[in-house]
């Protein structure tokens, strides 16, 4: 244990946790042995970190948060398997965050520069990018995959094995079942594709004429005509030289266990 943090004599510190300088546990935590909290980690008060969990430097954990325990998986069987969260994330009140499995790889990821508001989850298996904001009451099961500068609003609830790629929105209380393209925007329940995150985009500095081929692609992509393979193919070819749109065809092409998730009448033949 490093001899430059601040403990709380009311926490917990199990024998064997690695607490990097400058972390600051306050009242009533505790922390298991197998854990491991990176420089400048802080843990307001009442918060749980358990299991093979490993913690980046400078994240700051709001009370009530509970990080490392057990899956909600029935098929778990104690397997030693792992949480890791990254480095300047916020983590605020009655967040839950479980490791992975044996059935989805034995970790659970998650990014650096993350903000996870109150009681939202991060179930088993998944992995979430830099940068992502999940809003407050934010349900992911789990086996997801989130990506990088990707918000999920309030009350979201994201279905096992679904894919939100890069720069994704989905909209507050949405009820996401199927993959959301990136830099796409779904909302409702059940949750359809509304058009691109393009507020999101224009703050993180695209150009215009990066935003115009990507309406011109998505355009494309869910016209009414052929289908949704043949329409990748064509936008492939007019779009060679557009690194966005390719990113949208890679993850059309990728495939999942869900289909993509599409505009409201769109046929989603493949």
């Amino acid at each position: 244990m490093s001899a430059a943090a601040t403990i709380h004599p009311s926490s917990v510190v199990e024998d064997g946790a690695q607490i990097g300088d400058g972390v600051t546990i306050g009242p009533f935590c505790h922390v298991g042995p197998q854990v491991v909290l990176g420089e400048g980690c802080e843990l307001l008060s009442h918060v749980v970190v358990a299991g093979h969990t490993t913690i980046g430097s400078r994240t700051k954990i709001y009370p009530f948060a509970s990080l490392g325990h057990a899956p909600q998986d029935l098929k778990y069987r104690g397997e030693a398997s792992t949480l890791s969260i990254g480095a300047d994330c916020m983590i605020r009140e009655g967040v839950t965050m479980n490791p992975g499995t044996a059935g989805g790889g034995m970790e659970t990821t998650v990014g650096n520069a993350c903000a996870f508001l109150a009681n939202s989850h991060v179930g088993h298996d998944c992995r979430v990018g830099d940068n992502v904001i999940f809003s407050n009451n934010v349900m992911l099961a789990g086996h997801c995959t989130v990506g990088n500068y990707a918000i999920l609003g309030g009350g979201a609830g994201v279905i096992q094995f679904a894919r939100i790629g890069n720069h994704g929105f989905v909209g507050g209380c949405a009820a996401l079942e199927n993959d959301c393209i990136p830099y796409g925007m779904v909302l409702g329940n059940r949750a359809y594709l509304s058009g691109l995150n393009i507020i999101g985009l224009q703050r993180r500095g695209f150009s215009r004429d990066d935003i115009h081929a990507l309406r011109r692609a998505y355009r494309q992509l869910f016209a009414p005509e052929g289908t949704l393979m043949e329409r990748v193919e064509d936008a492939a070819a007019e779009f060679d030289s557009h690194p966005a749109v390719q990113e949208i065809l890679a993850f059309i092409r990728e495939g999942s266990k869900r289909s993509i998730c599409t505009p409201r009448g769109t046929a989603q033949a493949i």
